[in-house]
């Protein structure tokens, strides 16, 4: 029988993980690939799931869809608990895989409703031509589908995916192969579920993605917790910026008032100068180019990005190991 998400009394926390290990037995040694990690996902969040590959996303995120059995620890959905109530938990999410693992001889019409009647959905309330109309399927609700395009095809996951109208939707790599148009679409249709209050929870390889939709991002590295905070806070760990000055005449080499700052000359009027805005307030950097008797023709500054705080945390926590 479908689940009933009440909306009246709504769980703070979407998904909740304490602790939670999982380790992989076999004849070459144990592999543990997830190693006590806790996460607290809120409610209407759209999270950001980062790591390199064998980081143990993927053992995540097949522990929460009820694919793989925890060794140890505790994890929840919408305040479900997988070892206590795991029908409760599976129904309250659905996941887009990365494999594109459809029946080729299924339209999607049938798949969709095949999927509904496996989460017990009744007929009289399923949204088949309403879900496919939202991920721009309606036209091909009863082509074959191996006759869809590979953008088709990951539309038509997500769309399986929503068939039981779960709080929480998990998107693991869902524009890997995607074309640019496409994955703007997808993205339309995702940030318009969020929107409305699903709980969305993304892996990708895309860092920029992941800076552009997610409002909270943890990185997890070698089964481990590395980072885990609100998008903004991570940014501004790395305390750096560059600043590249553009003068108003040619420069043999760097000036004596901007050799404390340790510029680099990148051609006769352009100087790159990196700093910690904690430390060097720019307008000092600024003060030093007026009293070297140059003047101004261009000033751009580069922001840390989620790439350079992905990069150096994993990086620090490998060599902590």
């Amino acid at each position: 029988m479908v689940q009933s998400f009440s909306r009246i009394t709504l769980p703070d926390l979407a998904v909740e993980t304490e602790s939670l290990v999982k380790v992989y037995r076999g004849r070459g040694g144990d592999k543990r690939a997830l190693d006590g990690v806790s996460l607290a996902i809120p409610r209407g969040s759209f999270f950001g799931l980062l790591g390199p590959n064998g980081a143990g996303k993927s053992t995540l995120i097949n522990i929460l869809a009820g694919l793989a059995v925890k060794t140890s620890g505790r994890a929840t959905i919408w305040g479900r608990d997988l070892g206590d109530d795991p029908r409760g938990a599976k129904a309250a999410i659905g996941v887009v895989p990365q494999e594109l693992n459809l029946d080729p001889f299924f339209t999607p019409r049938e798949l969709l409703d095949v999927q509904a009647g496996m989460y017990g959905v009744p007929r009289a309330e399923r949204r088949t031509m309403e879900i496919l109309d939202a991920v721009g399927l309606a036209d091909k609700a009863d082509s074959y589908a191996r006759t869809l395009s590979g953008g088709m095809r990951r539309r038509l996951l997500v769309a399986k995916a929503m068939v039981h109208a779960p709080p929480v939707l998990v998107l693991d790599e869902p524009t890997a192969g995607v074309d640019i148009e496409l994955r703007r679409q997808l993205w339309e249709y995702v940030r318009g579920l969020n929107a409305r209050g699903t709980t969305i929870l993304l892996t990708t390889h895309y860092l920029e993605e992941a800076e552009q939709l997610c409002d909270r991002i943890a990185i997890i590295d070698r089964g481990g917790l590395v980072a885990c905070d609100t998008t903004v806070n991570l940014l501004k760990r790395i305390d750096g910026k560059s600043l590249t000055i553009t003068v108003d005449r040619d420069l043999a080499e760097v000036p004596t008032a901007l050799v404390p700052f340790a510029p680099e000359l990148l051609s006769p009027r352009r100087l790159l100068v990196r700093y910690r805005p904690s430390a060097v307030p720019v307008g000092r950097i600024l003060e030093a180019v007026a009293s070297a008797g140059l003047g101004l023709a261009d000033l751009s500054t580069e922001e840390t990005d989620l790439e350079d705080i992905f990069l150096q945390l994993t990086a620090s926590h490998q060599s902590a190991r």
